[in-house]
């Protein structure tokens, strides 16, 4: 099948790729309220390695702007349908 921006896409692969990713996304989510539970901001930036603290943050502002991008086009796709 062809993919809006016209290359050839294997739907069953997308389908289990979005599903793993969901999976790991709820996993991350998870590990997160786990932390943001047991400990403050303050002591999470005081005590965090900086490092870590970082990568946590720039992966999750990436997930961000790629799941916003997502949204965009699904309220497009919706929008359309009606």
């Amino acid at each position: 099948m062809q993919s809006g921006s016209g290359k050839k896409i294997d739907v069953a692969r997308l389908k289990a790729d979005v599903a793993a990713a969901g999976v790991e996304i709820l996993s991350a989510h998870c590990a997160a309220d786990r932390v943001r539970l047991q400990y403050s901001p303050e002591d999470i930036v005081a005590f965090g390695e900086r490092n870590t603290l970082k990568r946590a943050i720039t992966s999750s502002q990436a997930l961000y702007r790629f799941f916003t991008l997502i949204e965009v086009q699904l309220k497009h796709a919706e929008d359309s349908s009606r």
